[in-house]
């Protein structure tokens, strides 16, 4: 079947130039996400998001990323601070991209002619006809699966462990000894749960898209022409991935939980009153963490050749062997088109208002 592509909204030049010149300072400002059925990149400017319709259609939207009250602070740009910042966009730019995704799956143009055959004979078909809500209900629906997504991990990554570990002072396991106990267990479930995911075949097929995604930044950071060819030599690990991040923040949050923060931290409260004012505090101390990895993976970026510097992420791109799949070349060429989307628009149109000091992206 012979492939298409369908631009929505596209403020570079033609989509199909594969030899893109990109300075090489710009080149951690890129990173992006696996969707559903695409990818997301982002750069300093825009962001693209190019989804396989049902159709086989490429459909591709590119948007100038507008600044938020939250991305016009200069306060929380600086080191240790835009961390914070970055996650808060990330899952903002993710949000809209998701939301995109699912609205060209469920577009009846663009579903395979056999379906839409069905459709305008009246009889039963897997369409899914729009309505005027649904904006509104994607948005609530999204909102719901990110809160009780949330909700999800602080029970089974934070407070399970926590509680498990507790058990074990009846066999005379010292305060630090629990601690320990407390973060291999968290340790434990978070690669569990990564494994168990990745064996269902929807989340499989997103993880390919991831790997397709760091491929094509790879390629781009390996100074090449963003083409096929060029990008299924590249590894699909990344150390910027953020993957990478989230390893980071779980082992700085199980050493310093094990060697600083004390077990019993109000003496004469009760063991119920410690564990909880144990886990708000865990939970409080996200943010540092995550400010912390922040640094440490654009250090990792831009060191990514470093001997030493692969050594001390080699937890986090092990970890990517899980989020990662080897992509097929159908879904390689949906991240290039979203690359490339990004990279062009930024070569023709750059806007006058751009602030310099924005921060490289996750890849």
């Amino acid at each position: 079947m012979q492939k298409r592509l369908r631009v929505l909204r596209e403020p570079g030049k033609s989509t199909d130039r594969y030899n893109v010149p990109v300075p090489k300072g710009e080149y951690l400002q890129y990173g992006g996400q696996a969707i559903v059925e695409g990818v997301m990149m982002r750069s300093p400017r825009y962001f693209s998001v190019a989804v396989r319709a049902p159709n086989q259609e490429i459909v591709l939207q590119t948007e100038h990323i507008e600044k938020t009250w939250l991305g016009r602070q200069k306060w929380l740009k600086l080191p240790f601070l835009r961390g914070s910042l970055g996650i808060l966009d990330a899952m903002s730019l993710g949000i809209r991209a998701m939301k995109f995704a699912a609205q060209i799956q469920l577009d009846p143009a663009l579903q395979p002619a056999e379906e839409q055959t069905l459709a305008l004979s009246g009889k039963d078909s897997k369409i899914v006809s729009k309505s005027s809500g649904q904006g509104a209900i994607g948005n609530i629906a999204i909102g719901l699966t990110m809160v009780g997504a949330l909700a999800f991990g602080l029970i089974i990554f934070k407070a399970l462990p926590l509680v498990a570990s507790e058990w074990f002072k009846r066999f005379g396991v010292s305060p630090m000894g629990r601690n320990g106990i407390q973060g291999g267990l968290g340790i434990i479930l978070f690669l569990g749960y990564l494994a168990v995911i990745s064996r269902f075949p929807d989340i499989h097929r997103v993880f390919k898209y991831h790997g397709a995604e760091h491929k094509a930044i790879n390629t781009l950071e390996a100074d090449q022409d963003l083409t096929l060819e060029n990008c299924k030599l590249q590894t699909r690990l990344h150390p910027r991935c953020g993957t990478s991040f989230a390893i980071v923040v779980l082992i700085l949050d199980v050493l310093f939980g094990i060697i600083f923060l004390p077990r019993e931290l109000v003496h004469g409260w009760g063991t119920v009153p410690n564990l909880t004012l144990r886990f708000f505090v865990n939970l409080a101390l996200m943010f540092p963490f995550a400010g912390i990895a922040y640094e440490m993976i654009r250090m990792a970026g831009k060191f990514r050749h470093s001997g030493v510097v692969n050594a001390l992420f080699a937890p986090g791109l092990a970890t990517q062997l899980i989020t990662t799949a080897e992509p097929d070349p159908d879904q390689i060429e949906v991240a290039l088109t979203a690359l490339k989307a990004c990279v062009d628009a930024e070569d023709d149109k750059p806007p006058a208002d751009v602030d310099d000091s924005l921060q490289e992206s996750i890849a």
